[in-house]
């Protein structure tokens, strides 16, 4: 049971009981990180957790939402992994933030927006972010998916799975999910190099242009030397 109780009288969340129910949810989403990867990791959270508060506050969107948001939207990616991607970790997190948040002294509007941001942060699938503080989490999520943090978690994804290096004679295209063929390069080419076209607010697209220049860099400099070339 939520042990963090609203003032009386009001439907919403008044100042002084934000930063209690924040650290309500904070601890309950924790646990659901003790045997996560490290791709996918409470450090991975927590860096969304920063990006949702930064990128928020610049787009006017109510931070109760998304900073609630960013702590649960990848609580169901266990289920995920243990599927090898045959369960959507957004749908299975929507469901378990859902029960989690139902005793929470939440007015009905948020509590529905916290679980829309969450069943929306998928870049290949879910729904549509239709609030600004989905559009927010769909953007800070991505973000850290880019740049240089991007990089290392390509690959650290890609180790995780026991992948090459790189499958030079492998059409990256065709090359299927959770497999050894799996690289940190495949990541780029299918998913990666797409994000910053699919940012949808205007500081996280500020932010998205520097961390894919970088990105992009990379990629192309390791196929240099990969090939021998540099």
């Amino acid at each position: 049971m939520c042990a963090v109780h609203a003032h009386s009288g009001d439907a919403r969340i008044m100042t002084e009981s934000v930063t209690p129910l924040l650290a309500y949810i904070r601890e309950q989403a924790r646990a659901h990180f003790s045997q996560a990867k490290g791709s996918h990791d409470w450090d991975h959270t927590l860096r969304v957790h920063r990006l949702c508060r930064r990128i928020g506050a610049a787009e006017g969107a109510d931070l109760l939402v998304t900073e609630a948001a960013a702590y649960l939207h990848d609580i169901g990616r266990g289920h995920q992994d243990r599927a090898n991607g045959r369960l959507c970790h957004a749908e299975k997190g929507a469901a378990m933030a859902r029960e989690m948040l139902a005793a929470c002294p939440l007015a009905d509007e948020r509590r529905e927006n916290i679980i829309h941001c969450i069943a929306a942060h998928r870049f290949r699938r879910g729904d549509n972010p239709l609030t600004v503080e989905a559009r927010v989490l769909f953007d800070a999520d991505k973000l850290d998916a880019i740049g240089a943090v991007g990089v290392a978690r390509a690959f650290l994804f890609a180790g995780e799975l026991g992948a090459r290096l790189h499958s030079p004679e492998m059409d990256v295209a065709r090359a299927p999910a959770y497999s050894i063929d799996d690289t940190g390069y495949r990541e780029y080419v299918v998913k990666l190099c797409k994000i910053r076209d699919r940012i949808l607010t205007v500081t996280g697209r500020r932010l998205a242009d520097e961390r894919h220049r970088f990105m992009a860099g990379f990629f192309d400099r390791f196929m240099e030397e990969y090939e021998g070339e540099r």
